[in-house]
């Protein structure tokens, strides 16, 4: 085993705790909004907002939490190494797909059109 995998089943027991934590503080932002129901609507948003901070801060201590975000660091990384369009490449692209949502538009409006008719000529309802 690696020494990730070693940490991760060392702290079993403890990360589920911090898991259980984390959704109680969750749970408790929330169930605070509906408490605070007489008071104004930014105490209640803070209220929501600090359960909501506390929740991420006890899921950070988990092992999962850890894994996340070297997920997040990881992937902004590879968003670095990521090459844009130029503004033009991005207008001629955008007409390309325009073009083509409008044309099949047409061509689906048309076999819609024919198999209506035909549709009508099989049945004798057509006028």
């Amino acid at each position: 085993m690696t020494e990730h995998t070693d940490k991760k089943a060392g702290s079993g027991a403890l990360d589920w705790l911090w898991l259980a934590a984390s959704v109680a503080l969750l749970v408790g932002g929330l169930v605070a909004y509906y408490l605070l129901a007489g008071k104004p609507t930014p105490v209640r948003f803070i209220a929501v907002l600090v359960g909501v901070l506390a929740s991420a801060g006890a899921f950070w201590m988990t092992a999962w939490g850890r894994d996340v975000w070297s997920f997040v660091l990881g992937s902004r990384v590879e968003l670095r190494k990521m090459v844009w369009q130029s503004v033009p490449d991005t207008r001629r692209t955008t007409l390309i797909v325009f073009l083509f949502v409008v044309v099949l538009g047409l061509f689906f409006w048309v076999v819609d059109w024919l198999l209506a008719m035909g549709t009508r000529h099989l049945l004798g309802t057509g006028a």
